[in-house]
C-alpha cells in the first residue's frame, strides 16, 4: 500500500492576506518592514534559511530570488543585495504539504520504459489523486513492477518534489471558437475576436487580440463579461514541463489554470493509440474552480512534458470522462455520466468536441442504487471491453463492481457483475471520506486485473483478480 506522506512538499508563492476570504493584500506593509533588516542580519538569516530548507526544494535560492522580484518593484529588487532578496522571497513563500489530507483515486498504465525487467514483469506508471489543505488536489506519479505472477511492487517515491514549468498552449481557430461558445460567448466581441486570429496560435496571441480590438467593441454592455471569459478560456490550454534531471515520483502537477483554481483531480490515464498508429499517453481530469467542474483533456509521450487541451461539448460539462485506448469504429469514444448517475458513451472526431451522450447502464441493485460510474477506462480483452465501474449504496457507501461492453460495439453491454467485486470494510473504511473504495484506471497483465485503488482517500492499496473470474461473475445480458 501507498500512505500518505507529510513531508512531501513544494514551495509557492505565499501573499499575506490574500488566501483569507474577504481579506486583502498585505504585501506592500510586510515588504516595508522586510526592507529594513539590517545587512548583517540579512546574511545571517538567508543563510539559515538555504541551509535548513535547502534539500527540501530544488533550487531554492533561486525559487525565492524569483517570488523577490515578484513582490519588490523592479528598480528596489535590483537594488538589493543577494542576501536579502532570499529573506524577501522567503518571506513571500510559503510551503504546501499535497498530500497532507489524502491519497487516493489511483490510475495505471504500462510504463514508456520496460528496460531492465525480469521475464514475466511489467513496469506500470501510476497517477495519484493529492489532497492537502484546503481540500486542494494536485496530480502525482509513482512506478510499480508487476510480476511474476501475483506480485506487485511500489518503487520508492523520490524527494523534493517539483513544481512544473508552464507555457502557453496551442489553440486552432476552430476549437476556440467551440470552447467560447461552450463557455457562453456568443456574441460580436467573440466573433471579432477569433476572426482576426490566424488558423494556429498560442494561448497569448488570443488575449493580446482582444485587448487590440476597437474601442467601440470594448465598450459595448456585457464587454467586459466577454473579455474576461476569452482570457479565461485562452489560459484553460497550457504545458506543464519538468526538468530533465527530475524522476517521475518526484513531479507534481498543480492547479494553474482560472478553472483549476481549486484543485485538478482524479486523472485517468490510457495507452493511447491514436488513427495515425502514434501510440503516447492520454487523460481526462477534474477541474475544480471552487464553483464549477468541468473535464479537460492531458496528453504526453513521456510523462515530463505535458499538455493541457480545453474539452468542449455536454460531457464536458461534468467530471468522470474515461477514453477508449483506440478508436472503435472510426471514432473516439469515452465514457461519461452527464446525468449525474447513468453510464453513458459519448463520441468524438477529434478527441477534443465531445457529442450528446447514450445510456448503457443505469444503477439497479442496492449498492449501486445512488449512482453509478466508471472507475477508469475500458480494458480491451478477447472478451469484450472490460468496465470497472462504481457504485453508490446506503450510508454513501463507494464500492466496485464491472460491466463488459461489446468490443465493437461498445453501446451493446454483454454482462454486468451481480455484486461488488471491491467494498470498503471495517476498519478499513474508515479515513478522510469513510466508507469508500474507488479506483480511476486498473490494468491487465498475464491475464490478471489489478486493481489500484483509494480506500477511505487515506491510502492506496492493489487488488489483484483473474480476468475469467470476473467474467464467470457475471450476469448476462
Amino acid at each position: 500500500e501507498l500512505l500518505p506522506d507529510s513531508r512531501r512538499v513544494i514551495a509557492r508563492l505565499f501573499l499575506p492576506g490574500e488566501s483569507t476570504p474577504g481579506g486583502i493584500s498585505r504585501t506592500a506593509a510586510v515588504l516595508e518592514r522586510v526592507l529594513a533588516t539590517p545587512a548583517d542580519h540579512a546574511a545571517q538569516e538567508a543563510a539559515r534559511i538555504l541551509r535548513q530548507f535547502g534539500d527540501r526544494h530544488p533550487a531554492l535560492s533561486s525559487l525565492l530570488r524569483a517570488n523577490a522580484a515578484t513582490v519588490a518593484p523592479m528598480q528596489a529588487a535590483a537594488a538589493l543585495s543577494d542576501d536579502l532578496l532570499v529573506v524577501v522571497g522567503a518571506v513571500f513563500t510559503a510551503e504546501f504539504a499535497v498530500e497532507t489530507a489524502a491519497l487516493c483515486n489511483p490510475s495505471a498504465v504500462p510504463h514508456p520504459d520496460q528496460s531492465r525487467l525480469a521475464p514475466g514483469q511489467l513496469r506500470v506508471v501510476l497517477s495519484l489523486r493529492s489532497i492537502g489543505e484546503p481540500h486542494l488536489s494536485s496530480i502525482q506519479f509513482c512506478e510499480a513492477v508487476i510480476g511474476p505472477g501475483r506480485r506487485w511492487e511500489f518503487a520508492p517515491r523520490g524527494m523534493p518534489l517539483h513544481a512544473a514549468e508552464i507555457t502557453e498552449g496551442r489553440w486552432d481557430r476552430r476549437h476556440l471558437v467551440q470552447a467560447l461558445r461552450h463557455n457562453g460567448g456568443t456574441d460580436e466581441l467573440v466573433r471579432a475576436v477569433t476572426d482576426a486570429l490566424p488558423a494556429e496560435f498560442g494561448s497569448s496571441a488570443i488575449g493580446r487580440t482582444a485587448n487590440e480590438l476597437p474601442s467601440v467593441l470594448l465598450h459595448q454592455p456585457g464587454a467586459r463579461t466577454q473579455l474576461e471569459s476569452i482570457h479565461i478560456v485562452a489560459g484553460s490550454s497550457y504545458q506543464a514541463i519538468f526538468p530533465e534531471s527530475s524522476r517521475l515520483s518526484q513531479r507534481v502537477l498543480m492547479p494553474y489554470a482560472h478553472e483549476e483554481h481549486r484543485g485538478v483531480e482524479d486523472a485517468r490515464f490510457v495507452r493511447f493509440t491514436d488513427p495515425d498508429g502514434h501510440l503516447g499517453y492520454r487523460a481526462t481530469f477534474t477541474a475544480f474552480s471552487g464553483d464549477s467542474i468541468a473535464s479537460r483533456l492531458l496528453l504526453t509521450d513521456d510523462f515530463r512534458t505535458f499538455t493541457v487541451q480545453r474539452l468542449t461539448g455536454p460531457p464536458a460539462r461534468t467530471k468522470g470522462m474515461a477514453l477508449f485506448p483506440r478508436p472503435v469504429g472510426g471514432r473516439l469514444l469515452a465514457l461519461s455520466r452527464g446525468d449525474g448517475e447513468a453510464i453513458s458513451l459519448t463520441h468524438s472526431l477529434d478527441g477534443l468536441d465531445w457529442g450528446p451522450e447514450e445510456a448503457l447502464y443505469r444503477p439497479v441493485r442496492l449498492w449501486e442504487v445512488v449512482q453509478s460510474g466508471n472507475c477508469g477506462p475500458p480494458l480491451e480483452t478477447e472478451h469484450g471491453w472490460l468496465v470497472l465501474t462504481h457504485g453508490v449504496g446506503p450510508l454513501r457507501t463507494y464500492s466496485i463492481g464491472a460491466l463488459l461492453l461489446d468490443l465493437d460495439d461498445p453501446t451493446h453491454v454483454l454482462g454486468v457483475t451481480r455484486v461488488p467485486l471491491l467494498e470498503p470494510s471495517v476498519p478499513q473504511a474508515d479515513g478522510y471520506v469513510p466508507n469508500v473504495v474507488y479506483g480511476c484506471g486498473a490494468i491487465i497483465h498475464d491475464d490478471i486485473l489489478w486493481i489500484p485503488h483509494g480506500i477511505a482517500d487515506n491510502r492506496i492499496r492493489v487488488a489483484s483478480i483473474p480476468v475469467a473470474s470476473v467474467l464467470a461473475a457475471m450476469e448476462r445480458l
